[in-house]
């Protein structure tokens, strides 16, 4: 081991290490080129197993820019990507990485034989570019997924608005699972002090993302009392997304497809728990024009049983399994808010329900800086809680990667890099007692995965 991560490790601040030099290469877990190769394009390897495609294994440490910063990560977490990066599907990731690179100039690092994947983390800075003026050597931070051309006209409306935005980890190169990453210094966030590593880390993206379709402008902007029906309620976006309806004084209905996710619901307080099982609503996407009008009356008789009316917003990530049932239930002059596909991006519905009811879809995707610097400060609050369920260390990645393929999961998946065990990383200790005294995680697979205070 190198003699700065030896320190880092040890402790020491930061006026102890940063003038070491950062190794010359780090573990990462990575996707190789031939393996893509060998793979081939399109929707039909969505089912590969991605532990046969993620290695975790020594890779060089690219040159920093100047507007980047050196992260020693300390954890990260499983996000859907991860899957789509190690599935090759419905593109390979190394189309972004190549194209990145035709740019020139420091793009060029990022079109390598390995993609380095991963697009959350929480650790110290250990370096930064000649043109980084808001962070220093030992600041604890959480990487946004977010990277922006802050050179281009639109990111100044709304970063998410630029053409040149990417997703850090998955379009990009030297991502979160890994040892150290590559960010611009415009991803950075301070951390909770009163969260862990493998906390901080499992949040970024799934939350903010749901902040940009829930709460702000850009999104459903829920109210008070608005009725949200909420697909995939007990995933990371769901999850946090069932928390910012009860913050906004909504009414939360989660869909859940099994007696322990419905359960962990409950515990997060959520108002109505249905199981699409119960409803023969699919576990697929299956459903006919026809049948999809049918489940979306059970659905929909469902929810006004419980609450007397139909939903005013859906949250819909899951894609082609529910996206029409989505259009169908939501109620007259309601909206369908949208920021991905797991089960498929070819989404088909019965427009007559979207035009002659006035309803509306809204398209998402991540968050800007400000939404995610307002998420984060909810969480920094104790307003929001991590979802965390379960934690892996880097070398087992592929096997936290495939629970998430397969839907094993419930909330979110972390993965430890360099922290050697979970609980560390607590810079508030009182802060973290006053604001959760009885030390619960809502999703935890058992009491002994509680992370330490």
């Amino acid at each position: 081991m190198d003699a700065l991560t030896e320190a880092l490790l040890a402790g020491e601040p930061a006026g102890e290490w940063a003038g070491l030099a950062p190794p010359g290469e780090y573990v990462a877990a990575h996707l190789r080129a031939e393996d893509a190769e060998q793979a081939g394009g399109g929707t039909e390897g969505r089912e590969r197993d991605v532990r046969g495609t993620i290695r975790v294994g020594p890779v060089p440490l690219p040159e920093l820019a100047p507007d980047e910063v050196l992260v020693a990560v300390m954890a990260s977490s499983i996000n859907y990507n991860t899957v789509w990066s190690a599935t090759f599907a419905p593109v390979s990731t190394f189309t972004f990485l190549r194209r990145l690179g035709r740019q020139g100039g420091f793009a060029r690092r990022h079109d390598r034989p390995y993609h380095v994947i991963g697009s959350d983390a929480a650790g110290v800075v250990v370096r930064t570019g000649a043109g980084v003026r808001r962070w220093s050597a030992g600041d604890h931070v959480v990487v946004s997924c977010v990277q922006v051309d802050d050179q281009e006209p639109a990111t100044h409306n709304d970063g998410m608005l630029g053409a040149e935005q990417r997703i850090w980890g998955y379009e990009t190169n030297f991502g979160g699972l890994a040892h150290y990453a590559v960010v611009r210094a415009s991803q950075l966030l301070p951390k909770p002090g009163h969260l862990t590593w493998e906390e901080a880390a499992s949040v970024m993206l799934t939350a903010a993302t749901s902040y940009r379709m829930l709460v702000s402008d850009k999104g459903a902007r829920i109210k008070q009392g608005d009725i949200v029906l909420i697909w995939g309620a007990a995933g990371g976006l769901g999850a946090y997304a069932l928390q910012m309806v009860k913050n906004a004084g909504g009414i939360a209905v989660g869909v859940v497809g099994s007696p322990r996710k419905a359960a962990a619901l409950r515990r997060l307080g959520c108002d109505v728990v249905l199981d699409r099982t119960a409803l023969a609503l699919g576990d697929g996407p299956v459903l006919t024009p026809e049948g999809t009008i049918e489940a979306g009356k059970r659905l929909g008789r469902a929810i006004r049983d419980a609450l007397g009316e139909d939903p005013h917003v859906v949250f819909d990530y899951v894609g082609r399994a529910t996206f029409g049932l989505s259009v169908f239930v939501v109620r007259r002059g309601g909206t369908v808010v949208t920021c991905g596909s797991s089960t498929g991006y070819d989404h088909h519905f019965d427009n007559r329900y979207l035009w002659m009811n006035l309803k509306r879809i809204v398209g998402s995707h991540a968050a800007n800086l400000q939404e995610q610097w307002e998420c984060n400060r909810l969480f920094r609050l104790g307003r929001l809680t991590p979802v965390l369920s379960e934690v892996y260390p880097l070398d087992q990645v592929g096997e936290a990667a495939r629970r998430v393929q397969r839907n094993e999961h419930v909330g979110k998946v972390g993965v430890l890099c360099l922290a050697p065990k979970p609980g560390l990383g607590v810079t508030e200790p009182e802060l973290r007692l006053a604001l959760d005294p009885e030390g619960r995680n809502p999703f935890a697979r058992d009491p002994a995965d509680r992370p330490a205070g």
